[in-house]
């Protein structure tokens, strides 16, 4: 082994020992409490664990109700192990995030060293998604975007090897479609990223029919599982909630436009009316998520996804990534298309929805390219200013210090302040609550839990450890 590869391999190490580190530290501690969708994705993995069975009593499931909706069933089942190892408890459920969001990044170096065939972009892509507050945030509390990320990652990183080695092809299959088990989003951008890559490569790819024929297959029967869910409908509950679409105000808003026009009729139908006024609120929720405000200054607004009033990327990654793109271009490099593709398409599924927009989880997906091109870009410029070496060094500098300034004012804000300020967000007290509850239950004749505040029957089943068989065959409930 070479001094160079030797040296590469430490700093992997170190990077991913660090994206382990910022994930794990503190992790059941914050963010500050766990949210109603922790407490169903462990206590349903708990009950899995203890008897097949989910909270509704269904067997082995491949959704999982929930709150007037329907989960996906891979975070509920990745959970499990550690709710085996750590009990039912905040790290039992936060543990496997924690170690997925590390092996994303592990990934990341993997994909990004073979797009360009060169590790130190690699390791400044990695770096840079272990330091993220985008995948931070969204690796060290149970979302299942987070989970729908890892599994991209690896289909792409597969579907690149797969060019030097068509078995891989085959294999990045298989994390594709466990993609679509992960998430909401991932089911629409998982499709909609596998037809554009076949576009981009279709030249290569169709020199390989067999395989290309026995891909098909292996996705199509994957998907059988899911097949019943969408035909009942259930697959959509939770879009039925949050489209555009099914927005209480979406008619009201089209008539006031068609009475505040002068126009003569038609004119007022033909220019407000369901599509055009779908095409108008998606635009304006697709380019959102391109802004200053949301990339570099204040990020999402939803506050379990993100610190308030920082970026979803560091400030000093703007001119990078648009180093990034010029180079991917300039060079007509292979992969150009593979990456703005993913981009692209990262911000589609949120588009279609009127909650919490612009959205920083339903987008994490985007993280992983916006990492990429930034370190390429860095990169570049780097190789470029090689007779410049006092240029060099100043902009290394001058990006460090940056960085580690930004990065230190996120961390101080995340493990300080960010805890006080919005513990109400994540449903902080019901743990509490129910722990008083369990001291105190002997003392009362009944006990009423209000659903003012979220859904306690969930933070009480998890925090008091409730037997999964008792509560599925007790004929007292009311579901």
């Amino acid at each position: 082994m070479s001094r160079p590869e030797a040296v590469n391999k430490i700093l992997l190490g170190l990077v991913i020992v660090f994206a382990f580190f910022l994930r794990f530290y503190k992790v059941a501690e914050i963010p500050p409490a766990l949210n109603w969708d922790e407490t169903s994705i462990g206590y349903n993995a708990y009950s899995i664990l203890k008897t097949g069975r989910d909270e509704w009593g269904k067997l082995l499931p491949v959704h999982f109700k929930s709150y007037g909706e329907y989960k996906l069933p891979a975070q509920v089942y990745a959970s499990i192990p550690g709710i085996a190892i750590f009990g039912l408890n905040g790290l039992g459920v936060r543990i496997t995030p924690v170690v997925y969001g590390t092996l994303t990044v592990l990934l990341l170096f993997f994909l990004a060293r073979e797009l360009f065939k060169n590790r130190w972009v690699g390791l400044g892509s990695a770096f840079l998604l272990a330091i993220s507050p985008w995948h931070i945030q969204l690796t060290r509390a149970s979302f299942e975007s987070s989970f729908s990320v890892f599994w991209v990652t690896l289909g792409v990183w597969l579907f690149v090897k797969g060019f030097t080695n068509k078995k891989y092809w085959l294999l990045s299959v298989i994390p594709f479609v466990i993609s679509i088990y992960t998430y909401n989003a991932a089911r629409v951008f998982t499709p909609l990223f596998l037809i554009a890559l076949f576009l981009i490569y279709r030249k290569e790819i169709l020199k390989n029919t067999k395989t290309v024929i026995l891909g098909i297959l292996i996705f199509a029967l994957s998907m059988i599982p899911l097949a019943s869910f969408v035909i009942s409908g259930e697959a959509t509950a939770r879009l039925q909630l949050v489209s555009i679409t099914d927005d209480p105000g979406f008619t009201l808003r089209i008539n006031e436009a068609r009475g505040a026009t002068n126009l003569p009729e038609p004119l007022p139908r033909l220019i407000h009316n369901k599509a055009t006024h779908f095409v108008y609120v998606f635009a304006g929720n697709y380019l959102s998520h391109f802004t200053p405000d949301f990339l570099f200054i204040n990020g999402a607004g939803h506050k379990q996804h993100h610190v308030q009033g920082i970026g979803e990327l560091y400030a000093i990654q703007a001119p990078f990534i648009l180093a990034g793109l010029y180079f991917l271009f300039k060079k007509n490099n292979k992969w150009r298309w593979l990456l703005t593709s993913w981009l692209l398409l990262a911000f589609i599924p949120v588009s279609v929805t009127v909650d919490s927009i612009p959205n920083a989880l339903r987008t994490l997906l985007a993280a992983i390219p916006y990492q990429i091109i930034t370190a390429l870009g860095f990169y570049e410029i780097f190789k470029m200013l090689n007779r410049k070496n006092f240029l060099r060094w100043a902009m290394v500098a001058a990006s460090a210090i940056v960085l580690v300034t930004s990065f230190k004012a996120y961390l101080n804000n995340y493990y300080n302040e960010y805890p006080k300020l919005y513990s109400r967000d994540w449903q902080y007290g019901y743990k509490e609550a129910v722990s008083y509850i369990k001291d105190n239950y002997s003392n009362y004749d009944l006990i009423v839990f209000s659903r003012t505040y979220g859904e306690p029957h969930m933070f009480t089943l998890f925090f008091l450890n409730w037997n999964p068989a008792s509560y599925q065959n007790d004929p007292n409930l009311n579901r």
